[in-house]
């Protein structure tokens, strides 16, 4: 019997070669797809994305140095005349002279009322109930309540939205002097130097002066001399404390809450400014945490997106009842 030698080469095994050939391009097409120094290129493609950052960051950063220096620029050449400010009448703020211009446009806006009157003659339950309603810290920081920023954050977190303020009474001047109404970054940053100015150069008391005569106490409303004639009928000495209370009252959402419109919300505030002002008689609430003056009690109003202000009665300093 013959014994065929073993088939070998492609006469043998033709469907065999096809297979090794296949199996060779494979080989080929994956190492062209994905070379052997591949490791050796991601820190390449890594540095690349670092270097593009590095330079887009870098333009950002040109750029806002830029809008910074343009800014500065801006606020050099409008900054007020505080040597103007410190003394005299109150002028008319940008928002009063915004509403004349709306007025004029529109004739069935409410006329403008306003009279400016010295802090002098202001009873003193009106600015106790204004302090107490607004800026229990106003005798006592420079401008900027840190403390209530805080509170007002961890409130708004509580809460899940933007629901309390920490304005002062500082701050709320200079938006009415000089700034829009508007709620954009910059705004609020000119309104921090600017408060930081003030403060620098105007006393306490008058910036309380000046914002009691442009504060808004309802359309066409501005400061307490116009506020008492026309919600009460008087002058402003004439005020009685109960009233005094209701103008304070007002101020968190003038158009919505004042002795015209008396909401639920607008005779609840009211009624707590009072409570405070009977329960703190005489000079306790003028000297809210002044330097030396001890403990005193704070009513803070807390604003929200439709202008309302929930109250809180607290005790601020370093004895809480």
């Amino acid at each position: 019997m013959q014994v065929l030698p073993h088939a070998a080469g492609p006469a043998a095994a033709p469907g065999g070669v096809h297979r090794v050939e296949l199996a060779a391009a494979c080989v080929v097409l994956s190492v062209r797809a994905f070379p052997a120094d591949m490791t050796s290129k991601k820190p390449g493609r890594l540095r690349s994305l670092v270097a593009r950052t590095g330079r887009v960051l870098g333009w950002a950063w040109r750029l806002l140095l830029i809008l910074l220096i343009v800014d500065a620029f801006y606020l050099a050449v409008t900054w007020p005349d505080w040597a103007a400010l410190t003394k005299g009448a109150v002028s008319k703020s940008r928002f009063i002279r915004d509403y004349e211009a709306r007025v004029a446009e529109d004739k069935k806006l409410p006329r403008l009322r306003w009279q400016p009157v010295p802090l002098s003659a202001m009873p003193k339950h009106l600015t106790r109930a204004v302090i107490l309603a607004e800026d229990g810290r106003f005798y006592g920081h420079s401008g900027f309540d840190l403390q209530a920023f805080r509170e007002a954050m961890d409130y708004n977190f509580e809460k899940g939205r933007l629901a309390r303020g920490a304005s002062t009474i500082s701050q709320q001047t200079v938006k009415n002097l000089f700034l829009s109404s508007s709620r954009n970054p910059l705004r609020k940053w000119h309104e921090l130097v600017l408060t930081w100015g003030m403060e620098q150069h105007l006393k306490k008391h008058r910036i309380l002066e000046i914002y009691l005569n442009v504060a808004e106490f309802g359309r066409g409303i501005y400061g307490v001399q116009a506020a008492a004639q026309a919600y009460f009928g008087v002058n402003v000495e004439s005020l009685t404390p109960s009233q005094a209370a209701e103008l304070a009252a007002t101020l968190p959402g003038p158009t919505k809450h004042n002795p015209a419109t008396r909401t639920r919300f607008f005779d609840k505030h009211a009624a707590k400014i009072l409570s405070l002002l009977q329960r703190y008689p005489g000079d306790a609430a003028d000297t809210v945490n002044a330097p030396g003056g001890g403990p005193a009690p704070a009513l803070e109003a807390i604003r929200d997106e439709n202008g309302l202000a929930p109250v809180e009665d607290r005790s601020f300093g370093p004895d809480r009842p």
